[in-house]
């Protein structure tokens, strides 16, 4: 079976890097699922998770919140503000901010940033359900 090299890279450094057979990601205009070979493409990111299908069929999955993927035949490169792989999120506290967003929308008081707080809560509802593997 084919592969392509993935990276997943933050500003704090690489996130993941290695051979897969395949690649969902949510971008802003829907899913898209990419296969070696690829034609290039560019595309922004929703706050979602990733899927990398390896060889053997097993799949690993990675929190990110929003950012770029960029496609070519050979390499796929996923640029992210930040990007969690599910085995390393701590779910307490991705539970501890969901918690608190949601206590900020509720409170509906003039100097809370409503926008700001439905991110916090997308980004920590995404990170658990990466966890749990529902991508």
């Amino acid at each position: 079976m084919k592969t392509v090299q993935v990276n997943i890279v933050t500003p704090d450094g690489p996130v993941y890097d290695s051979e897969v057979a395949m690649v969902i990601a949510k971008t802003v205009s829907g899913e898209i699922g990419v296969l070696p070979g690829h034609i290039p493409l560019v595309a922004p990111l929703s706050i979602g998770g990733v899927q990398l299908k390896n060889a053997d069929g097993k799949s690993n999955f990675v929190a990110v919140s929003g950012g770029f993927i960029e496609v070519r035949p050979d390499k796929i490169s996923i640029l992210a503000p930040s990007a969690e792989v599910a085995s390393s999120i701590d779910v307490a506290r991705a539970q501890e901010a969901k918690a608190r967003a949601e206590e900020r929308l509720k409170a509906k008081k003039d100097d809370v940033d409503f926008q700001r707080a439905e991110l916090a809560l997308k980004r920590a509802i995404n990170r658990i359900n990466v966890h749990e593997g529902n991508v």
